[in-house]
């Protein structure tokens, strides 16, 4: 998978531009503050909708612009043009100028993996980090699981809404919340059987890329969930076990929408014992799973940004890390220190000066 061609309208700092890329390498330079981040994020939003900076859509748009837009060509078998159009009052988006009504039939049509300084908050922040970015991620390979997901959250709010019902009214039927839970549990149950097969899957190749990183093996994933080795007759009992808890706080309080994944390395929770240096090289080592688990399922390969990343990592992790890329991904690089990448890398990359929202191709 390949952008071909990107324009944009008045997105962030881009007011109007246009940009050919290579299906190789390109890289992104200029001072901190010049754009070349939005350039990037723009990638990112054509693929998932929204920021990876957790921003407001509204905040996309221009100053004193009431709209912008984010179009690209993009080559997998056959070549498309994706579009997403974003209003102060909500966004649309297109695929061959046809609207698509859902965006869960959108999303997984293009697919991005990208490393960004914060993603050291995959790590060190709450479980719901670590959930949205497995559901993103799993979302690009399946869009199934996305449309399993809104299902899910659609029964959960449902559930919380009639335990709150319940706490009010002691009179109130067991019998709807019986039916809710059953519907939770299968709907559950279908999300932790796609997250455990990719972790699985992350967990075959992720120890394996650490070690080429940083000449030591044993980083692992650990799966948390109140699902683990599923039985559906242990689960009913779970929740019938919490159930004057769930009504006296008005929420459901076990199930997948509780799940976490631990990083492991030498036995211990990395976010707890491994130094930042460490952190950044499995969250690295992770990405360079995730883009062959995309490849083992789809047969193609994703977008790779790689976001400041020689502002985060010595020289000598920085060439181990641009070694291990396959030259058939689309790799963009932005960096304020061309100086500090590998020539062989430099021969074969198109480079792209970036200044106050101008782009120029050197």
């Amino acid at each position: 998978m390949k952008i071909q061609h990107l324009k944009l309208l008045n997105f962030r700092n881009y007011e109007k531009i246009e940009i050919n890329f290579s299906p190789t390498y390109n890289i992104i330079y200029g001072d901190n503050g010049a754009g070349k981040t939005n350039l990037i994020e723009s990638i990112y939003v054509l693929a998932l909708t929204k920021s990876f900076r957790g921003s407001v859509d509204k905040v996309l748009i221009m100053n004193n612009k009431d709209v912008c837009r984010v179009e690209g060509t993009i080559s997998e078998k056959y070549v498309n043009n994706y579009k997403i159009i974003i209003k102060d009052g909500g966004k649309k988006v297109k695929i061959n100028n046809t609207k698509i009504d859902k965006l869960s039939d959108y999303i997984s049509k293009v697919s991005v993996v990208l490393f960004n300084p914060n993603d050291l908050r995959f790590i060190k922040d709450s479980p719901s980090v670590r959930r949205t970015a497995i559901n993103l991620e799993i979302s690009q390979i399946n869009n199934v699981y996305l449309k399993n997901l809104n299902n899910y959250n659609k029964l959960l709010k449902q559930r919380n809404a009639y335990l709150k019902t319940m706490n009010i009214n002691a009179n109130s039927s067991s019998d709807y919340l019986n039916i809710l839970t059953e519907k939770l549990i299968d709907a559950g149950e279908k999300i932790y059987l796609s997250r455990k097969k990719y972790i699985d899957l992350l967990n075959d190749r992720i120890g394996e890329f650490y070690k080429k990183i940083c000449d030591i093996s044993d980083l692992s994933l650990e799966y948390l969930s109140d699902y683990k080795n599923f039985d559906r007759n242990k689960i009913i009992s779970k929740y019938k076990e919490c159930l004057n808890k769930d009504i006296i706080l008005g929420k459901t309080t076990i199930g997948v929408h509780h799940d976490d994944i631990r990083f492991k390395f030498l036995g211990q929770n990395i976010r707890d014992y491994g130094s930042e240096g460490q952190q950044k090289n499995a969250i690295i080592a992770y990405k360079l799973a995730e883009l062959e688990i995309y490849y083992k399922i789809r047969n193609d390969y994703p977008i790779l940004i790689l976001d400041d990343l020689f502002s985060e990592l010595d020289k000598n992790k920085i060439n181990n890390i641009l070694n291990l890329i396959n030259d058939d991904i689309q790799t963009f690089i932005t960096t304020t220190e061309i100086d500090k990448i590998n020539k062989n890398i430099l021969n074969k990359s198109k480079l792209f000066y970036v200044t106050e929202g101008v782009i120029r191709e050197d």
